[in-house]
């Protein structure tokens, strides 16, 4: 039985781990659990009508590390366990009078975060050797926590800017007057705004946790002023400047890809106009 409460911890402990090495290490930024949270949350926001809709994407990251904390805490407790009381030496504190579950539980989290009091002290040379594991651990997923808070707003700094940027030119009716300014000049633009949406794709790619930030300003919204890139591609489409021609054909490139980024992990559709119409409907902005 001991030996199947420690490989039961080890396998949880392993679990978490590799949850968030696949979050915060992994190209592809997607560990299933925190995907699960992630989704769950945003389901149960959009059930209620995205009311709290700013406040989901914070919470879902503040959810995914505290599950990674208890993964932790849980899987180290069940390694502990067959050790107590024999394996530890008490100061102060009868471990009588405490269930071993929660002593386990209470020395996991103690030694996961680094606090120490002292009052139960690790005597088995196993323990001795396993408790300051956990210890470093603990340092990793707080510095992963912060560094992951920290990684999630270039992106969302991104997205807010391409939604600027299209919202001016659909105030300044750029589409329609495509026509009327200088090929290169509006091939340039069409190229820069091509990046701009490739940056974007690449982002949700690697920071599957952006798509769940909601934004309350629709001009900053991606999700509502993204279909306007594609009345930027069918007018360039309707040049006969070679220019143009070829600036729509990397702005259609680049809107197809982002299509599918979006298609892959989080909407449905067949084709740009159907997915990016899905995208607006799933966070409130069509």
């Amino acid at each position: 039985m001991d030996i199947v409460l420690s490989i039961a911890g080890i396998l949880v402990i392993l679990v978490g781990l590799r949850d968030m090495f696949h979050s915060l290490l992994h190209p592809k930024g997607q560990g299933g659990l925190s995907r699960g949270v992630l989704s769950g949350l945003w389901r149960v926001s959009r059930l209620a009508g995205h009311r709290f809709s700013s406040a989901t994407g914070p919470a879902g990251m503040v959810a995914v590390i505290l599950m990674w904390v208890l993964l932790q805490a849980v899987g180290w407790a069940l390694v502990y366990l067959p050790h107590l009381p024999e394996g530890f030496s008490y100061s102060g504190v009868d471990p009588a009078n405490h269930p071993n579950l929660s002593e386990a539980l209470y020395v996991s989290l103690t030694t996961l975060s680094t606090v120490g009091f002292g009052d139960v002290v690790a005597t088995s040379p196993w323990i001795r050797v396993a408790a300051p594991l956990q210890a470093l651990t603990g340092f990793a997923l707080l510095t992963a926590g912060l560094t992951w808070f920290t990684q999630v707003y270039p992106p969302l700094s991104h997205r807010r800017a391409l939604a600027l940027a299209l919202r001016g030119m659909k105030d300044a009716g750029y589409a329609e007057a495509l026509h009327e300014v200088g090929p290169e000049t509006a091939a340039r633009v069409l190229d820069d705004l091509s990046g701009r949406i490739e940056q974007a794709g690449i982002d949700f790619a690697q920071h599957m946790e952006s798509y769940f930030f909601v934004e309350e300003d629709a001009e900053l919204s991606l999700a509502r002023q993204l279909p306007y890139a594609l009345a930027l591609r069918d007018s360039a489409h309707r040049s006969q400047a070679p220019e143009l021609q070829a600036g729509a054909t990397r702005l259609s490139a680049a809107l197809d890809r982002l299509g599918a980024v979006l298609a892959e992990d989080f909407v449905s559709g067949d084709d740009a106009e159907t997915i990016f119409a899905a995208y607006a409907e799933d966070h409130r902005r069509r």
